[in-house]
């Protein structure tokens, strides 16, 4: 059962919740099930669920909308466009969510959240049922989704507290990455065949139906009241920017984030344009062809959600976190040779497996160490880190591999992190301990 208002007191500025830097479980834990022990907790496993109903949905219209794109236009400029519009918002707006989120109730602006991101899909469905889904609207209307993903994520991140204990916390991050690539599986093969069978707008309606599903699960749970003051917005982002520069953890972990999501993270958004690559066919084959790779990106990232927590518990969540950004630009330079679609759905199965220890060992790092009272904006500087540097990456890369290639791009991006990860350890020395060290 999730924890009432009673029980989650409010902590004074600048303490800390979490334990200890070391083991995930505790005594008395078996290692092998700690990554499902967040299912335990009642809020926990019904908002998980209806979350993966509704990351279906939206991994259905991600699917479809890349489709949709680089068919039309045949250009990996529009396919980054549409990332870009998906996440930039996060960048520009996740510091108002972040300060928001610890002034306001965050059931009601999650409501409203989701159900504004249902009325945008509702809308695309009906332009391009009525042949008026043109790029550039594309590109407008999945900007508007992502201002609404924006200004609520930071409540998304900040309930964790509500639904388990701190010590769940890396489990409980890992299996919402899980949830997420669950969706990943799950909903480009949806996507396919349902636009196979019945069309683009099809698979729109559905993903506006999916948000309903938290709308309804949220109405079953009881959050906490944030732990914030009610001071000015400015002054709030002020307090929240100064508490999170005066975390070593956090401010390592969103300059990792940051540096990750620039160079690596764009093979996401690239997706369709790897799947056009490796096709050379039309709307169907790419279709197809995207949702087999996004697929095994999923199951690579599920494994690795069930493979972490116990992983961690063993050997540390730093090390394992060192291991992950150690392998992640391998696994990428295999992933830029695949020449098959084959190839490139088990190099990206790979990526997957991998990425997910990146993000949720970075993001555990900022949930355990910002300050309570401070944690939703710390938490959004961490998704600014996150929601500019993949967009702007992946509007980077974009046009060099109209030029040079996709193979080639990816590659040198994931050359060019492990140098700058190696000279970051050598010189900064005390960046990596505090990485590795938790």
């Amino acid at each position: 059962m999730s924890r009432t208002a009673g029980e989650l007191s409010p902590a004074h500025p600048g303490e800390r919740d979490g334990p200890p830097p070391g083991r995930l479980v505790s005594r008395g834990a078996v290692p092998g099930l700690a990554a499902l022990q967040p299912f335990r907790r009642r809020a926990f496993a019904l908002l998980w669920t209806a979350g993966l109903i509704s990351t279906i949905g939206s991994w259905m219209q991600t699917v479809a909308v890349g489709a949709l794109v680089i068919t039309d236009t045949g250009k990996a400029t529009w396919a980054v466009l549409v990332a870009a519009g998906a996440f930039l918002p996060i960048g520009v707006l996740s510091p108002v969510g972040g300060a928001l989120a610890d002034r306001l109730p965050r059931r009601p602006v999650l409501i409203i959240g989701n159900l504004a991101a249902a009325g945008t899909a509702v809308v695309l469905a009906v332009l391009v049922a009525a042949g008026a889904g043109s790029p550039a609207a594309l590109v407008a209307l999945v900007t508007v989704q992502g201002a609404a993903a924006a200004l609520i994520g930071p409540f998304q991140q900040a309930i964790l507290p509500d639904l388990v204990p701190s010590r769940e916390f890396l489990a409980a991050v890992s299996l919402n990455s899980a949830q997420f690539n669950l969706g990943r599986i799950a909903g480009p093969a949806l996507a396919g065949a349902t636009v196979a069978a019945f069309g683009y707008p099809v698979a729109f309606e559905a993903n506006a139906a999916s948000f309903l599903a938290v709308v309804l699960a949220l109405s079953f749970v009881r959050l906490a009241r944030p732990a914030g003051q009610p001071t000015g917005l400015v002054s709030s982002l002020r307090s929240g920017y100064a508490a999170a520069r005066a975390e070593p953890s956090c401010r390592a972990a969103i300059a990792a984030i940051g540096l990750v999501a620039f160079l690596a993270s764009p093979f996401i958004a690239l997706v369709p344009v790897m799947a056009h690559h490796l096709t050379h066919g039309g709307a169907r084959a790419v279709a197809q062809c995207t949702a087999l790779l996004t697929t095994a990106q999923g199951a690579g990232a599920v494994l690795g959600a069930l493979c972490l927590a116990p992983l961690a518990a063993r050997l540390g969540r730093g090390r394992v976190l060192a291991a992950s950004l150690v392998l992640l630009p391998v696994v990428l330079i295999g992933y830029s040779a695949a020449r098959t679609p084959g190839q490139g759905a088990v190099a990206l199965f790979a990526v997957g497996l991998v990425y997910l220890g990146v993000l949720s060992g970075l993001s555990t790092l900022v949930q355990l160490r910002a300050p309570r009272a401070y944690r939703g904006r710390v938490l959004s500087f961490f998704l600014v880190a996150l929601g500019v540097a993949y967009p702007v990456g992946s509007l980077v890369q974009g046009p060099v591999i109209d030029r040079i290639g996709l193979g080639w791009t990816t590659a040198g991006a994931a050359v060019l992190l492990a140098l700058i990860m190696a000279v970051v350890a050598v010189r900064r020395p005390d960046l990596a301990r505090v990485i590795s060290s938790e």
